[in-house]
């Protein structure tokens, strides 16, 4: 099984209304370290087809990693998240001690 479809398939585990970071996902893929390898993982997802919630995942601060590479889907990964009762506080940022993913 390549890195990204082991990826994939443990970012397909992650329940409505829950986040995981960048470097949790790579440490269950047995990528510890590898983190941005998460990222260009989900940087390639097609986020108008495919099944796959990249959005659930975020960094270690508890924010949308914005790039500008990333076409507006910042927001759309924002407003995705509200819409499954996700809060974000003052500084843009998620409670990882309240919304992260316990696999």
């Amino acid at each position: 099984m390549s890195a990204y479809t082991e990826i994939y398939a443990i970012v397909r585990q992650i329940p409505p209304g829950k986040v995981a970071t960048y470097g949790q996902i790579a440490e269950l893929a047995n990528l510890a370290g590898k983190a941005r390898v998460v990222g260009y993982a989900l940087h390639k997802v097609d986020w108008e087809t495919s099944d796959i919630p990249w959005h659930r995942v975020i960094n270690a601060k508890g924010e949308i990693s914005h790039s500008p590479f990333r076409r507006g889907t910042d927001y759309l990964q924002r407003s995705l998240l509200e819409s499954e009762g996700i809060a974000f506080n003052a500084e843009n940022r998620i409670s990882l001690s309240r919304y992260r993913w316990q696999s």
